[in-house]
């Protein structure tokens, strides 16, 4: 008799152990299956001047070689080596409070009330999201600049020059920073552009590339377009902001920013790439 009950509470083990396991499979499957499902994106109503004068404020940057970083700079920007990018476009100025209040529904900016102002207290992510919309709206590929094609534009492409700041070693001909921004930010625009036509690369807001950042990215020597290290804690942001003092404003610093951060002295600009 002890034996009998002995071999029933083994298989009603047996048996809940193994539905146990069942249940633990399909959770499983419901959550890899709700993780894999690809949230729908509620497109918003923008009109076609909006989105034409998004793609027409592009500005093609022909592919070529250029060397990166600084070796008089900060740790983080040396060695200077050379790199190779492939041609892309990018936007002529940072995306601003209008376009992206067309696109978003909401202004995020700590500065509202300057549709023509970079549109500031934006993260990472949120970038990420407003591209996303952007390129679901025009079936094209906007994306973040790499670090690489940020500064390779930011020197003036191939036929770059090494100034300090974009287009200048004078900041106050190149842009607005913390000596002569009056503490806010400006309608982009305002200040002599670079030598491809791109303005507000050095100051007015800081600007996210796709990439993670690594302090000592550089010494890999990653010649050919290169995206930066596979994870990292940060972001890249580059150019400086109208808070940044001159020093950190130059064309190869770099900063490292969570991507879940916001303030009011960051934005981005967008490239394009052909299809």
């Amino acid at each position: 008799m002890k034996t009998m009950r002995h071999m029933t509470l083994n298989v009603l083990k047996a048996g809940l152990a193994m539905l146990f396991m069942l249940i633990c499979i399909d959770v499983s499957a419901q959550q890899k299956k709700k993780k894999n499902k690809k949230e729908k994106i509620v497109l918003p109503v923008v009109s076609k001047e909006l989105l034409d004068s998004i793609q027409n404020n592009m500005v093609w940057v022909t592919g070529g070689n250029f060397v990166m970083g600084n070796d008089a700079g900060e740790a983080d920007e040396r060695p200077a080596y050379e790199v190779t990018v492939d041609g892309y476009a990018i936007s002529k100025y940072p995306v601003t409070q209008r376009q992206w209040v067309a696109i978003m529904g909401t202004n995020p900016s700590e500065f509202s009330g300057c549709d023509q102002c970079p549109v500031d207290k934006v993260t990472w992510n949120d970038a990420q999201k407003f591209i996303e919309i952007l390129n679901a709206l025009t079936d094209k590929k906007y994306s973040l600049p790499t670090e690489a094609e940020w500064e390779y534009a930011a020197k003036g492409g191939k036929d770059w020059k090494q100034f300090r700041y974009s287009g200048s070693d004078d900041i106050d001909e190149a842009g607005w920073y913390s000596g002569n921004s009056g503490r806010h930010p400006h309608p982009v625009g305002e200040k002599k552009p670079n030598s491809i036509g791109l303005y507000d690369m050095t100051g007015n807001v800081w600007e996210w590339c796709q990439d993670w950042y690594s302090k000592f990215y550089y010494e890999q020597n990653e010649h050919n377009n290169p995206v930066g290290p596979e994870s990292g804690s940060g972001r890249v942001r580059r150019g400086g902001s109208w808070f940044t003092q001159a020093a950190s404003c130059r064309v190869t610093t770099r900063n490292s920013v969570k991507q879940d951060y916001m303030d009011d002295i960051g934005g981005f600009r967008l490239v394009l790439y052909p299809n």
